[in-house]
C-alpha cells in the first residue's frame, strides 16, 4: 500500500497552482453499488441511515482505487527524485452523498491509507462547476450525467464502471485509445465515406497534426512527468492503442505525437484486430476509450476502463 509522505502534502500546500488535480467520485473509488440501489429504491433518508449505521465498516475497493494508489506512488517517486518538486498529483474526492452519510467514505479513505484530504459532499448537486474552480485535470465518476457535464465544460472526464480488476503495481499504467487522444476527424471520414477514403484522407494530411481529443491535455501531463526520470526508473508507463493500420494510417499519428512533443512507451497499431489480448497483457490501471464495444471487451478481460460517452453538445 502506497501512502504519500508528509513532504508531498507540504509541497502541494506550498504551490497548489502547479499541482495536477484529479477529482474522483466515491462510487468510482469504492464499491457502492448495493448502497446506490438502496438509494434509488428507498431514497436519501434510508440511504443516509444505512451509511450512518455502517460508518465504521470500510467500503469495498472500487475500480478506480488501484489507479489512485498508483498516482500516489508516482508522487512519492517524484519527491524522491526532487524534494522540491511542485508538479504533484492532488486528489479530491467528490460525492453525491451529504455530509452525514459521507463519514463512512472518510473512514474508508483512512482505512485504505489514501492521502485524500479534500472532500466535496454535494448532496446530489452537479459537481462540474466546482471542478472548474479547482482546475481539475481529470474527473473519474460512476455517474454519466456528471461526466457529460464536466466534458461540456472542457474538463477531461470519464465514466468508471464498477468491476473487479487485475492491475499491475510497479508503475502507473495508462492506456489511451487514439479516439480519446486525437480528435474524431478521421473517424468521421471513415463513417461517412469508408476505409479507402479515410486512408487517402490520412495520407494527404500526413504532415498536418491531428486535432486534439478530450484526454490530450492529461496525456501531456503524464508525458511531462515522465521526462523527469531516466527510462529505467520511470514510474509511469503510457500506451497508445489504435485500430489504425500502421502501414496506411500510422504515419500521421506518429508525426502528430512528435509535433506535440509527446512520447508514449508503447504503441499498438492493430488494423482492426481485437484489443482485449493486448490489454490483458498490459494490465493497466485504466484504459480510456469512447467505444462501448471496446469498453465491453476491456471489462471482459478484467481491465479497468474509463468510458468517454457521446454527450449531447447542445
Amino acid at each position: 500500500m502506497h501512502v504519500v509522505s508528509d513532504n508531498a502534502v507540504l509541497s502541494l500546500k506550498k504551490d497548489s497552482a502547479q499541482a495536477v488535480t484529479i477529482a474522483v467520485s466515491s462510487r468510482a473509488i469504492f464499491d457502492l453499488e448495493e448502497e446506490h440501489e438502496l438509494f434509488l429504491a428507498e431514497g436519501m433518508g434510508n440511504y443516509t441511515s444505512h451509511q450512518i449505521a455502517h460508518e465504521n465498516e470500510p467500503l469495498a475497493e472500487g475500480t478506480a482505487l488501484p489507479f489512485i494508489r498508483a498516482v500516489q506512488m508516482v508522487n512519492e517517486k517524484l519527491l524522491e527524485n526532487n524534494p522540491e518538486e511542485k508538479q504533484l498529483f492532488d486528489i479530491i474526492l467528490v460525492s453525491n452523498n451529504n455530509a452525514q452519510s459521507g463519514l463512512r467514505i472518510i473512514n474508508s479513505i483512512k482505512h485504505y491509507g489514501l492521502h485524500i484530504t479534500r472532500f466535496c459532499f454535494l448532496n446530489g448537486i452537479d459537481p462540474s462547476k466546482y471542478l472548474q474552480s479547482y482546475n481539475v485535470k481529470l474527473f473519474l465518476s460512476a455517474n454519466e450525467s456528471a461526466v457529460c457535464s464536466a466534458l461540456k465544460r472542457g474538463i477531461p472526464a470519464a465514466l468508471v464502471i464498477q468491476q473487479d480488476v487485475q492491475t499491475a503495481a510497479e508503475q502507473l499504467r495508462v492506456v489511451l485509445r487514439d479516439c480519446v487522444l486525437f480528435s474524431d476527424e478521421s473517424e468521421n471520414v471513415y463513417r461517412e465515406k469508408g476505409l479507402d477514403e479515410v486512408i487517402k484522407y490520412e495520407k494527404d494530411r500526413e504532415h498536418i497534426p491531428i486535432g486534439e481529443g478530450p484526454l490530450k491535455a492529461f496525456a501531456m501531463i503524464l508525458g511531462n512527468m515522465k521526462k523527469k526520470f531516466p527510462r529505467e526508473k520511470d514510474p509511469i508507463c503510457t500506451y497508445l492503442l489504435t485500430s489504425r493500420s500502421g502501414r496506411d494510417m500510422g504515419v500521421r499519428a506518429i508525426k502528430t505525437l512528435r509535433d506535440w512533443g509527446l512520447e508514449v512507451d508503447q504503441a499498438f497499431f492493430l488494423d482492426g484486430a481485437p484489443k482485449d489480448p493486448i490489454l490483458a497483457q498490459i494490465r493497466p490501471h485504466i484504459f480510456f476509450d469512447d467505444s462501448t464495444h471496446h469498453i465491453r471487451g476491456a471489462l471482459a478481460s478484467g481491465t479497468p476502463a474509463g468510458y468517454i460517452p457521446p454527450c449531447d453538445k447542445s
